[in-house]
């Protein structure tokens, strides 16, 4: 017995040690925090906690967090913080992300993707290759964009996505700046298109395969979204370690930058873009 609570013991430190930001795949299907809370799950078990309650917060033995919440239709990237990697969240998602997209032609979706209802369908046969890249430079650079009505953007308090599968008429929010990196088409067989994109915080892949479409004179939604993730099966102590990023320490501004936005709002952690916001468990 005591052969087993050494190696315990020895987990739930190493557990304890890690800081740091990663990314997991969520799969069609749970919520963000359905997934986040088993990943805590099976951490903790793997620690040696019997029975852990992972959505009690207080005297938890792990501080973990995610941000870029995908609503529970949607599969991809699920950026983790752990330990300290949890204050670091929203520096750290302000920065270039990348994604492989593969789009569709002829057929607009009422939530951008591959989950909504077909709302309209437009020829695409007059669409070149050479056409559809000349039309990309037109978004890359600083450029204004609207984000898409099924988001985890929130209204009067819920989430948009939520307020319309209730029937509720939601408004779409005003186009806001972003930036695009790059953008390069790797892929073109109509109707389907693969690009890899590069871009800054506040950046929706829908809106922009949305946005091809329509100035392309015809329409388009996301079939697939992807990034380097960790998928479920490597969800250990082990993998995790091998995959983090470490985050620096906050500097004594941004400790006071947190303090002073406390005061002002109940979460730490701001509505941000990439079909998402941030949440903090």
């Amino acid at each position: 017995m005591a052969g087993v609570s050494t190696v315990h013991n020895g987990s739930l430190y190493k557990l304890r040690s890690l800081n740091g930001i990663f990314s997991i795949y969520k799969k069609q299907g749970p919520t963000s925090p359905d997934v986040l809370n088993t990943l805590k799950k099976d951490l903790l078990k793997e620690a040696g906690v019997k029975n852990p309650n992972t959505r009690k917060r207080k005297k938890q033995p792990l501080k973990i967090g995610h941000g870029g919440t995908l609503d529970s239709n949607a599969a991809g990237v699920l950026v983790v913080g752990i330990g300290e990697g949890t204050k670091m969240l929203t520096t750290m998602l302000a920065g270039s992300k990348k994604y492989s997209a593969v789009g569709e032609l002829g057929k607009e979706t009422d939530t951008l993707d591959v989950t909504g209802n077909v709302v309209e369908e437009k020829s695409y046969d007059h669409i070149t290759k050479e056409a559809f890249e000349e039309k990309l430079k037109e978004f890359t650079g600083e450029i204004m964009q609207v984000p898409p009505l099924y988001s985890a953007l929130k209204k009067d308090g819920k989430r948009m996505s939520v307020l319309l599968k209730q029937g509720q008429e939601v408004k779409a929010k005003p186009a806001h700046p972003v930036t695009v990196y790059n953008l390069s088409l790797q892929d073109f067989s109509p109707p389907h298109f693969t690009i890899d994109a590069e871009c800054g915080g506040g950046f929706y892949v829908r809106s922009l395969i949305d946005g091809l479409g329509k100035a392309l004179s015809s329409c388009a939604h996301v079939k697939e979204l992807t990034r380097t993730a960790l998928r479920e099966d490597h969800w250990t102590l082990t993998d995790i370690s091998q995959a983090l990023q470490p985050c620096p320490k906050p500097t004594g501004q941004q400790k006071n930058t947190k303090k002073a936005k406390s005061k002002d709002k109940p979460s730490p952690f701001k509505s941000k873009g990439d079909d998402g916001d941030q949440n903090n468990d």
